[in-house]
């Protein structure tokens, strides 16, 4: 068992890219369109928080051609899946110093 060091990543933290992390890191790639659905965001929003991700080398962008369709298809790099994990450790950690005590 691998054991995560806890990091926060001010690369991931924003919501919608925390969310974009989210997604991916329960698949081996998504496609665009089903990530911009999921998170009910403008084409536009998403394309800039997947190049940021993209250029931090945290999200690799794919694109395929069926037919005269082309596709995009998102997935997390290992440094993204790190990252991300990571930062859930450290997300975690400080819940947990400012939980209440359970009763």
């Amino acid at each position: 068992m691998t054991i995560t060091e806890p990091r926060f990543d001010e690369t991931i933290h924003p919501r919608n890219r925390l969310q974009i992390c989210a997604i991916l890191a329960d698949a081996e790639a998504i496609d665009f369109a089903t990530v911009r659905e999921t998170l009910d965001i403008s084409e536009s929003s998403l394309s800039k928080h997947v190049k940021y991700l993209s250029e931090a080398g945290y999200v690799t962008v794919t694109k395929s051609r069926h037919g005269s369709r082309s596709r995009t298809w998102l997935s997390l790099s290992k440094a993204g899946r790190a990252a991300y994990n990571g930062h859930l450790a450290e997300l975690r950690r400080i819940a947990g110093l400012t939980a209440p005590p359970v009763m």
